[in-house]
């Protein structure tokens, strides 16, 4: 479960900016609590089901996703990624001459179990600058081990030096050698089966990101993978699909033998061995094809049989997307995982992108406790029956080209106000400044 996510000096991102999902004490005009999308979580908190995040292009909506999306790869990857003297990949603000060279920072706040954690880390492109790991346990601890705020530090480094708390109880003195100038000690300890670093870096491995098409796509070849080994999970995707109205009546999978593929005796070994371990690689798995049904009829409009489609050939990119999207809703409500989504709305009606956060707010389906962020253009979903105030955060840029973010529960209006109206008109920011495009065009030499 998400509470909240820093960023600062990242892309767009200049100043430190906090995305919060922790549900704010709202009350209805008959002064009632709004107790809607919502969920009680470990700690005497209230955590919300799904966010939304809207403002102009380019402003940083994008951005902040792509940050959520590094700060996983990183974690759960610089062991690798950065072997060697390999850059970190990282994108500071270029806008300004004190923060191109300065590093960026990444915090974020979760609960796994019981228990809070406050983890983040500071980095360049050469190194890691400072990490830290906190933990807030919902049991009692000897006051020794209390500090004000009741966080206990279980590590905390700064470059090459790491203090470690002896509620720390890994094997981690003994890698503190092992861990690069370049990599995440967290990342390290891990590695090594460090039972609180796992759990922390199985909780940022159960995020689904999806910052662009490309990861859309990944997600779609991992809903196949299951539909191929589990019956009653290709059953629950018709059936999702089916209350999406695509006109689609059965999924089918058909696994396609991939042709053999071998080179002449005088191409070099290094080449043959490289095909070899290709052909090994697809030997026993095969292309795997997603085939949709649709009912076909006749002349006079009565059902006569069923039509097959490919769906990467024959079907929309919306319908390719829900597809995708179908098998990570699914995994997520039952195991109770965070979907982060760019662009949520693109290639889909508002209608569907309206029912997808329906569901997730939903806490029949959505029984455990799974969380949706996404920005979106689709200003439809601006609807106080649909979504609370907390749920909807802006990005806005300003005349330095940094981003910033805000949420629309700083603004006092109304429960029922018409979001969508007063977001056209400007009242809360965050839209686009377009001049007199008309004069620009009718303009003559």
């Amino acid at each position: 479960m998400l509470i909240e996510f820093s960023v600062a000096n990242y892309r767009s991102f200049r100043d430190e900016v906090t995305f919060s999902m922790v549900a704010n004490p709202l009350q209805e005009q008959d002064g009632k609590s709004d107790d809607r999308n919502q969920f009680a979580a470990p700690g005497d908190i209230s955590l919300l089901k799904s966010a939304a995040i809207y403002g102009a292009n380019a402003s940083g909506k994008s951005n902040l996703i792509a940050a959520f999306d590094f700060m996983q790869r990183f974690v759960r990857g610089s062991h690798e990624s950065t072997e060697g003297t390999g850059g970190i990949g990282v994108e500071p603000f270029r806008l300004s001459t004190k923060t191109e060279s300065a590093p960026s920072f990444f915090e974020v706040v979760f609960i796994v179990g019981q228990d809070h954690y406050r983890y983040g880390f500071e980095v360049t492109e050469e190194l890691v600058v400072s990490e830290w790991l906190h933990i807030m346990p919902q049991i009692e601890l000897g006051s020794e081990f209390r500090s004000d705020d009741d966080e206990v530090i279980l590590f905390e480094r700064e470059s090459a030096s790491i203090t470690l708390h002896e509620l720390f109880e890994e094997e981690g003195r003994l890698l503190l050698e092992k861990t690069r100038p370049n990599a995440l000690f967290l990342t390290v300890v891990a590695q090594f089966n460090g039972k609180i670093a796992l759990r922390v870096s199985d909780w940022f491995g159960s995020m689904e990101i999806a910052s662009h098409w490309a990861s859309v796509k990944l997600l779609m070849r991992l809903s196949t993978e299951q539909l191929v080994s589990d019956a009653h999970y290709l059953r629950a995707i018709e059936s999702l699909i089916a209350h999406l109205d695509l006109g689609i009546e059965a999924v089918q999978i058909e696994k396609v033998d991939l042709p053999v593929v071998t080179l002449p005796d005088h191409y070099p070994a290094e080449l043959q061995t490289a095909v070899g371990a290709v052909r090994n690689l697809f030997e026993n798995v095969g292309h795997t094809k997603v085939k949709t049904v649709h009912r076909k009829v006749g002349d006079d409009g009565q059902p006569i049989g069923s039509e097959i489609f490919d769906l990467d050939r024959n079907e929309s990119q919306g319908t390719e997307k829900l597809f995708s999207l179908a098998g990570t809703l699914l995994q997520c409500w039952k195991n109770g995982n965070i979907l982060i989504i760019d662009e949520l709305d693109a290639s889909m009606h508002p209608l569907l992108t309206q029912e997808i956060v329906k569901l997730f707010n939903d806490s029949k389906i959505n029984s455990n406790r799974a969380q949706l962020i996404f920005a979106t253009q689709d200003t439809n979903l601006l609807d106080h029956r649909l979504l609370r105030r907390d749920q909807i955060w802006f990005t806005e840029k300003d005349r330095q080209g940094a981003s910033h973010l805000y949420s629309l529960v700083e603004f006092k209006i109304d429960d029922d106000a018409p979001f969508e109206k007063d977001y056209i008109q400007g009242r809360y920011g965050a839209i686009p400044f377009l001049g007199d495009v008309r004069q620009t065009f009718l303009e003559k030499d």
